[in-house]
């Protein structure tokens, strides 16, 4: 009997040891205050349009978006959009989404990101699936690179048939917003003023295509680099200042050594901060 109960001790010591939680990843409010993935769900089913701002290579942040997304999807009448798909390519999407051309069609008609078959084409295939419609709200990059070089200005000699692939013009700027000042910061004298009325064209075409495909009843979730939506700003300022009325939720995803606190630079981020070990498996 001594034998057994030793046998039994020993199997819940190994199993207690072996069981020690190694948590990939936590998810904080704003506040950085601990917050469960059930939580963050269920705010996000009271949302009309969601950012969910990732870190281009991070697993967690693209399996979350799926997780997310397929969750929603069983609760709420969706509509997906995202950065990197560029509006000039949407009839491609579309043609994919209706079956009308195949994967590999797609990608030799469409400006696929590198890291398409990974961390897009789950959430592209969801949206097949459920036949959800999937939008593509990015400016197509040759005309931000035009404004990078010459500025909003050369975007008026386009002809209308292409104007209709960016927000309405003149775009609206405001270069004191603190990310764009940051942008200037971080680039150094590699920052420019054209740099950041590159990157507010992105803005505010993503968020153009956001509100001209949303319909009442719905949600709108919207995956794009997390800077383009962090401190509530970005495309949520541009969204806010055509429609204030909507409910808007923002996700942020951060890396850091220690995820069991949420660092101060990593504040009021967004809504929910999704905080990554540094260490996770990056997918490119």
């Amino acid at each position: 009997m001594k034998k057994i109960f030793f046998l039994l001790f020993l199997n819940i010591i190994m199993v207690s040891a072996f069981s020690q939680e190694k948590p990939a990843y936590q998810i904080y409010n704003a506040q950085g205050e601990k917050v469960s993935y059930g939580k963050m769900l269920k705010a996000l089913t009271d949302k009309e349009v969601i950012l969910f701002g990732e870190l281009h290579n991070n697993a967690i942040s693209h399996w979350l978006q799926y997780e997310v997304t397929s969750a929603l999807s069983a609760q709420k009448k969706l509509i997906l959009g995202a950065e990197m798909f560029e509006a000039d390519n949407q009839n491609q999407l579309n043609d994919y989404l209706k079956g009308t051309i195949d994967a590999k069609a797609l990608k030799s008609t469409a400006r696929l990101w590198p890291n398409y078959a990974t961390d897009y084409a789950p959430l592209v295939d969801l949206a097949k699936e459920k036949q959800l419609s999937f939008v593509a709200t990015n400016i197509p990059r040759k005309y931000a690179n035009l404004v990078y070089k010459n500025g909003f200005g050369v975007l008026d000699s386009l002809p209308e048939q292409e104007k209709v692939w960016i927000a309405p013009l003149p775009i609206t700027f405001d270069a004191e917003l603190p990310t764009y000042k940051n942008i200037l910061k971080m680039m150094g004298e590699h920052g420019s003023d054209l740099l950041v009325k590159a990157q507010a064209v992105k803005d505010a075409t993503m968020a153009h295509f956001i509100l001209k495909n949303y319909q009442k009843d719905h949600v709108f979730i919207h995956y794009n680099g997390a800077y383009h939506s962090d401190r509530y700003e970005g495309i949520l300022w541009y969204l806010k200042r055509e429609n204030s009325k909507l409910k808007y939720g923002t996700i942020s995803t951060v890396s850091q050594e220690n995820i069991n606190q949420l660092s101060k630079e990593n504040l009021n981020l967004a809504d929910f901060i999704i905080c990554v070990d540094s260490n996770m498996t990056n997918t490119y």
